[in-house]
């Protein structure tokens, strides 16, 4: 068994609209998943999510064309904030070697 210090948090983006099998498209709970979310322990929520990922990647390998998957990534990116359940982004840091501090004072 784990200790656990912190509460496991909502995998809720803010997008509560459902899918024809009564899923949450933003976060893939299920309605009484939602409405216990509060009810659930630590094990139960993690468990949750677990069954929120496993249905994410379903429906993602149920649409194949790869190009409608990189097109709802791209709009997931820059309209929704960032789900829990996406693995985290790389930031690129842009090398610009042309400014110039000549006039830069402390």
């Amino acid at each position: 068994m784990q200790l656990e210090f912190f509460d496991v948090p909502s995998p809720c983006i803010g997008i509560c609209q459902l899918d024809e099998k009564g899923h949450c498209l933003g976060c893939m709970r299920s309605r009484d998943e939602r409405q216990d979310w509060k009810n659930f322990n630590n094990d139960e929520k993690q468990k949750v999510i677990k069954r929120c990922l496993q249905r994410q990647k379903r429906k993602k390998n149920k649409s194949n064309p790869k190009q409608e998957q990189i097109v709802s990534t791209s709009e997931r990116e820059t309209d929704m904030q960032p789900s829990l359940l996406d693995p985290p982004s790389k930031t690129e840091i842009a090398d610009d070697t042309d400014i110039d501090f000549s006039d830069f004072e402390l």
